[in-house]
């Protein structure tokens, strides 16, 4: 896992508009802290989640984003394309109970430089206090 996370002034990723430090930085310091990823803080609603995954996309924390990804549905290995992030907008986030959706459109470039957005809606779950993500729906382009 890449260790090299942002300045305390440097703004999140997730484009929360907090600094990573006050956002993303703490679920990404606190699984870094412990090696099977069990220490807190955690991501108290499916938004947080998504937001603190988006980031660990841009910052390549692998390991991360594998720990927060419900086992039942989890790749057992995880390769990053060579894509650089360039911004995301959530649409939409609702929690009931212990099931979450949330959607969003992600930008980014591809290797060969072309724009690309990724619109999905996700689905986590909260098992024993802790939020995962399941799956996502991508909507097909208009």
């Amino acid at each position: 896992m890449k260790k090299n996370l942002l300045a305390a002034h440097t703004p999140c990723p997730c484009g929360s508009g907090e600094t990573y430090v006050n956002c993303c930085g703490p679920f990404h310091a606190a699984f870094l802290s412990v090696a099977d990823g069990s220490g807190g803080p955690h991501a108290p609603t499916p938004e947080a989640l998504m937001r603190s995954r988006y980031s660990a996309y841009v910052l390549g924390l692998i390991d991360y984003l594998l720990a927060t990804w419900h086992p039942s549905t989890a790749p057992g290995e995880l390769a990053l394309s060579p894509v650089k992030w360039l911004g995301l907008e959530v649409l939409h986030a609702q929690a009931a109970g212990d099931a979450g959706v949330v959607e969003f459109v992600a930008r980014l470039r591809d290797g060969s430089g072309r724009a690309q957005r990724m619109h999905e809606t996700s689905r986590f779950v909260r098992e024993d206090g802790r939020w995962y993500y399941i799956d996502g729906e991508i909507a097909q382009a208009d």
